[in-house]
Order: structure tokens, then C-alpha cells, then sequence
């Protein structure tokens, strides 16, 4: 089974890659699961139902979220009537939403699970708890788990990794916005990769106008970040191909589409 995993999608430069390119990935790649990460889709904060179902329509089987969840009012009309919607696991219970969603594919139920970091964040429940109790709880009904671990430290992804190696199919991490290169499998089969990266606007600083981190810098006022509508844009995103008995990852390989990137001419 090959999952699809796409990164951070900010704002509607990142939307608008979406559309574009995601069909160009399913037709390159045949994955069998289709997963992106809507936190920061709606100008960079939360995300809507009516974006949430473009991202369906575009192909999307499942959308994970993040830190930003709650940041646009909306979510609370449709969180909890979206069946194809994964929120962090780790808010305080009761909060509206899942953390754990199972989707069936060709017979065989995937199970996604979306949990965030506490290091540099905002305070959570024990992501390290949560995770353990909720694979478990997943392994009862199916040995393909993806999880998307949304967290600032790399150290705090790497653990939840080496935490959960064996126990899962694949360990993405989300949030930093940077596509890392240490894309492995680790020693007892879950693909592994800190981050996969962010799908938007390509020049500025982590999908926002750079104009407005760099004046942050340099006088240390409170600004407030705006997301570009125009300018060059970026996609990225990771395939893993996974056994689909045992659930072992087999191959996990990065994928990145922008204007500097020698494989954006064959999509």
C-alpha cells in the first residue's frame, strides 16, 4: 500500500498547489492513501469546512491538523460531523474532534493519528502517553497506522519515532515548514522523517511574508504575519510504501515541487 503524505498546506498559494498538483501525484504515484496537513490552509490560521472539502475533491482522503486548529471559528460547525478530519490527540478530553480516524482502503482499514509535541508549544496533555495508549488501541483493529506528529523540537519527533518504531507504519512530522532529508526506515519498520515540509508560498519565511518576520527580528515589536497571495510557490510531501499485511514501511521517499527543483518539470 502506498500512502501520500503532503505537508503544512498554508494559505491559498498552498491551496491552489493543491489543486494543481495533487491530481499530477496521484497520476505519477498510485498511492492507495492520500493524507494532507490543512492546519494553516485558511490564510495561515485554521482551516474551513469549505476548504476542508476542496481538499477532498482534490483527492485528499484524510486531512490532519495542528497546533493552529482552533485558530478559524468555522471548525466548530463541522469538526465533529467530518469523518475524514484528524485533529491532535493530546487536547484535554472533551475537546470536539478525533485524534484517532480509520479509513477502509481496498479492505483494509489505515488508521491515521495526529498528536502534538509539548516542547516550544503550547502546553498539551502527554503526547508520549497519548500516542502509546492510541497505537495500541489502533493495533486492535490494524497493523497500517500512520501518525503525524505535529512538533517544534527534533527531538521530541526522533523519540516519538524511535518510541513507536515497530508499532506503526510510518512517523511524519509537521510544523516546522522545512523538508527534512533524514528520510529512513527505521530498524523495525516504521518509515521515519522529522518533517515533510510546507505547501505554499516559496520566498518568504515559513509560508509568511518575509517582510513581516524580518521587521519581528529587528525590533522585537509585536507584528502580525500576513501569508502572500502571489509569487512562487511550493509543494512537499513524502510516499511511503508499506507492506500491507505486517504494516511495515518498505520505502519512504521525499518529494518537492518549486520553480529551483530539478523534478517540478515532470509533474
Amino acid at each position: 500500500m502506498k500512502i501520500l503524505f503532503v505537508g503544512d498546506v498554508v494559505g491559498s498559494m498552498g491551496r491552489e498547489m493543491i489543486t494543481e498538483y495533487l491530481p499530477k501525484l496521484k497520476k505519477k504515484h498510485s498511492p492507495d492513501f492520500t493524507i494532507v496537513n490543512g492546519e494553516n490552509a485558511a490564510s495561515g490560521r485554521g482551516i474551513t469546512e469549505k476548504i476542508y472539502k476542496q481538499f477532498l475533491q482534490d483527492g485528499a482522503n484524510m486531512v490532519t491538523l495542528g497546533n493552529h486548529t482552533w485558530d478559524n471559528r468555522d471548525i466548530f460547525n463541522f469538526i465533529d460531523s467530518s469523518k475524514q478530519m484528524v485533529r491532535p490527540a493530546n487536547f484535554p478530553e472533551g475537546t470536539p474532534g478525533s485524534g484517532l480516524v480509520y479509513a477502509e482502503v481496498y479492505g483494509k482499514e489505515v488508521a491515521v493519528i495526529n498528536a502534538q509535541g509539548r516542547t516550544f508549544m503550547p502546553p498539551l496533555d502527554d503526547p508520549f502517553k497519548a500516542l502509546d495508549e492510541l497505537v495500541d488501541e489502533a493495533k486492535k483493529r490494524t497493523s497500517i497506522i500512520f501518525v503525524d506528529f505535529h512538533a517544534e523540537a527534533t527531538s521530541e519527533k526522533q523519540a516519538i519515532g524511535w518510541l513507536l518504531d515497530g508499532r506503526v507504519s510510518a512517523v511524519i512530522g509537521t510544523h516546522t515548514h522545512v523538508q527534512t532529508a533524514d528520510n529512513r526506515i527505521l530498524p523495525n519498520g516504521t518509515a521515519f522523517m522529522c518533517d515533510v515540509g510546507m505547501t505554499g508560498p516559496y520566498d518568504e519565511v515559513l509560508g509568511m511574508s518575509k517582510e513581516s518576520v524580518l521587521k519581528r527580528f529587528q525590533t522585537s515589536l509585536p507584528v502580525r504575519f500576513e501569508v502572500p497571495k502571489t509569487g512562487r510557490k511550493i509543494l512537499s510531501a513524502c510516499l511511503i510504501d508499506v507492506d500491507q499485511k505486517t504494516g511495515k514501511a518498505k520505502k519512504i521517499d521525499r518529494i518537492l515541487i518549486n520553480e529551483d527543483h530539478p523534478f517540478m518539470a515532470e509533474y
